[in-house]
């Protein structure tokens, strides 16, 4: 590895670092409870089926009952987390430009995961005034 490449890592280190402080300070009770919780729900591989998975989650270092207290009895400051999640800095490309992905590929994907009721529409007049069926609603 290079220097910055270590540069770079160590900055994406500092800003994660500092966001989960940012995050933690926006839990006004039950505060240690609901931090370990939403370790285990982005550490966990796979869907989060029940309550009973996290808090079998290596993340989740204390006892199920203090799952339970946390969610009934704990407390986010919602506002403060709107400014906490507004201040995280963009990611950018080497030239300091955002870099921005958007799918517009013309391929048809019928098993991709969408909405369920996601179906061929017949359109009209669509580019050439040529009916076509597209993936719609």
């Amino acid at each position: 590895m290079n220097l910055l490449h270590d540069a770079v890592r160590a900055e994406s280190l500092t800003v994660l670092s500092q966001f989960r402080t940012d995050f933690y300070d926006c839990l006004t009770a039950r505060a240690d409870a609901l931090f370990e919780l939403t370790d285990a729900v982005l550490c966990t591989d796979g869907p989060v089926r029940s309550l009973v998975d996290l808090a079998l989650a290596p993340e989740h270092r204390r006892g199920h009952g203090s799952l339970y207290a946390g969610l009934n009895r704990g407390g986010l400051d919602v506002a403060r987390l709107r400014r906490a999640l507004a201040g995280v800095p963009l990611p950018r490309a080497a030239g300091g430009r955002l870099v921005l992905a958007v799918d517009v590929s013309p391929w048809l994907r019928p098993d991709a995961g969408t909405v369920p009721d996601r179906s061929f529409c017949h359109t009209y007049g669509r580019g050439n005034a040529k009916h076509q069926m597209m993936p719609g609603w």
